[in-house]
């Protein structure tokens, strides 16, 4: 179905026939619409045209709201249709209030479509995201949190506006510690004989068990240490033994973080998983393009590349190092490599990174390289999509109260726990398997909301007491706003939900139809700016004019039927539009709460 005009579109369009009859001189005037407090929508561009022609700009809006004519009160043109009042105010701003008929028909018309009225880009182009980066043989902490929650929000939000999106989970899966961790394991076969059985929890268990025996002996023994320091170049030689080992370390280490995504009610397909170990084959020639195209340069033995705005503390240029004096090669020659596959052999337009924000200069550093060697221009550019920390409620670093670095999978079973108990406290007729199954949604729910409400780059405090509050701007709070209009809607029985224009609408409906149809435009925005926290935004004010709707304005018992039908209708693309807003932040919607 084609996309549906919004109401903005509409007002925008009878202004601007508007103003080119008043004043053809003014050519295609922008009338600068935008949504307003004072009234459904304000025109601003009376001032700037009037500073162009010389005019007054109050005498300018004067012969605009002529040209409408019959937009105002009691018009009956195409104008007046959509625009039931327009008063000049101020130095020359125009508000516009549009007829309850033009918001009824413009939700009828999104309430029709399958996406609610959203578009589909006319034309997309091919995003690269690089999101959810665990290390192998390492737990996965709270640090991990955001870049999986943020990038999965955003993989959903380009999707659904018609981007092609390609997922990378660039894992940490190479470097000196596989030499250590496979010496050992060579040199003390039994111990993971018992691991192809185990779960992903029980396989984290065990491989951190061994890592730290295995870094105990590092430590404390040095010729083990260069056995394991021989083994790196073993690794990297491609040694078939050692490869074999290190692939079981990240199989066992994949089954670990599957099972953590899979309790984020996160989708992450093998194929997608390319770590650092997927490039080892094109960093000798991304060293040599860069340096014979004189990008990088030898320093000290050491390939670098040297910035004039990048400095360190004594003054002297801090160079991104590709590769080693030694000839070892470091997440730069890595990150490169990633840059030149997935613009050649991906066709990526954007590289999207989902990184923390204190990698911000290592990733400037990259993308200016990768410029200078052309690897990114005008067509393809890279965006670093950086996340601030996750603090505890004393708002510093969160950790254990050992000062230990929070393990993401008993964060989560206790927002799980959490909401349990809040499920449990407000549960009617659900069943115990019921009710641990919408624990899980609204305790998962809670975590990825409380992140996602925030902007990407600003800090937060994780507190799951306010986490799961039925109060207040949390996940829970829209999650019980939904399952109350799915109770409506079952109890309406045979009442049909449908659109009646002739009606006039209370203001409470006027609100939440106005709102209602914002949800194109707000998601246009979001995915222009990889802005999640944008559309959180819009789905709790959705919820709180609902509930107020709610509280004003009776459904069933309304006093006609057709009152009784539209005000059914309200509710249902409400309901529709909560679903679909959560679905893209990733958050389930439970009918029944």
């Amino acid at each position: 179905m084609a996309s549906v005009p919004s109401l903005a579109a509409s007002v925008h369009q009878r202004l601007a026939e508007a103003l080119s009859a008043a004043l053809p001189e003014a050519g295609s005037a922008d009338p600068l619409l935008r949504r307003s407090d004072r009234a459904d929508f304000q025109a601003n561009g009376m001032l700037a045209l009037a500073k162009k022609l010389g005019g007054n700009p109050r005498e300018l809006a004067g012969k605009v709201v002529a040209a409408l004519g019959d937009a105002a009160p009691g018009g009956t043109g195409p104008a007046g249709e959509v625009i039931s009042g327009v008063e000049v105010s101020g130095p020359g701003f125009l508000n516009i209030t549009v007829s309850d008929e033009a918001i009824t028909r413009t939700l009828a018309a999104r309430a029709a479509d399958g996406r609610l009225g959203v578009p589909v880009a006319e034309r997309p182009g091919t995003t690269v995201i690089d999101y959810a980066q665990p290390n192998v043989a390492k737990e996965m902490h709270v640090g991990h949190l955001r870049s999986a929650v943020i990038g999965d929000a955003v993989v959903r939000i380009l999707e659904f506006s018609g981007e092609k999106v390609v997922r990378r989970h660039h894992i940490g899966d190479w470097g000196t510690q596989f030499g250590m961790l496979i010496q050992y394991l060579i040199e003390h076969p039994h111990e993971l004989d018992h691991e192809d059985k185990a779960s992903g929890e029980e396989a984290m268990s065990n491989l951190n068990r061994l890592y730290k025996a295995a870094r105990a002996l590092f430590d404390s023994d040095p010729e083990f240490k260069e056995r394991s320091r021989r083994r790196v170049v073993d690794l990297q030689a491609g040694d078939e033994e050692t490869l074999a080992l290190w692939r079981r370390f990240v199989d066992e280490s994949k089954i670990y973080f599957y099972s953590v995504f899979d309790k984020l009610d996160m989708e992450i397909r093998d194929p997608d998983v390319v770590g650092e170990s997927g490039y080892n084959d094109m960093l000798a020639e991304t060293c040599r393009l860069l340096e014979e195209s004189g990008v990088a340069v030898r320093s000290e033995g050491a390939l670098c590349v040297f910035f004039d705005d990048v400095k360190g503390p004594d003054g002297k240029p801090v160079p991104l190092i590709v590769q080693k004096s030694d000839g070892g090669y470091g997440y730069a020659a890595t990150d490169l490599s990633a840059i030149r596959d997935r613009v050649g052999n991906l066709g990526a337009d954007t590289l999207l990174y989902v990184v923390d924000a204190r990698q911000s200069l290592h990733f400037k550093m990259v993308f200016e390289t990768a410029r200078r060697a052309g690897w990114l221009n005008d067509r393809v550019h890279a965006v670093q999509l950086a996340f601030g920390t996750v603090l505890g409620k004393d708002g510093k670093p969160f950790k254990t109260r050992e000062g230990e670095t929070v393990r993401l999978v008993d964060l989560l079973d206790e927002a799980i726990d959490r909401a349990s108990a809040v499920v449990r406290e407000k549960a009617q007729d659900l069943t115990e398997a019921e009710i641990a199954e919408r624990g899980a949604q609204v305790g998962i729910g809670a975590v990825k909301y409380a992140d996602l409400s925030t902007s990407a780059s600003r800090d937060y405090k994780f507190d799951l007491d306010q986490m799961v509050s039925l109060n207040g701007d949390t996940s829970v709070y829209l999650q019980y706003a939904y399952a109350r209009i799915r109770s409506i809607l079952r109890k309406a029985g045979d009442a049909r939900a449908v659109a009646h224009p002739e009606l006039a609408l209370a203001p409470a409906e006027r609100a939440l139809g106005l709102h209602l149809d914002k949800f194109a435009e707000v998601l246009h925005e979001v995915a222009e700016e990889y802005a999640p926290h944008k559309l959180a935004a819009y789905l709790y004010q959705l919820a709180s004019l609902y509930t107020t709707f709610y509280d004003q304005c009776p459904v069933l018992k309304a006093e006609t039927p057709e009152t009784v039908e539209n005000r059914l209708f309200l509710c249902d693309l409400t309901a529709r539009t909560l679903h679909q807003g959560m679905d893209l932040l990733g958050i389930r919607t439970p009918e029944r709460l």
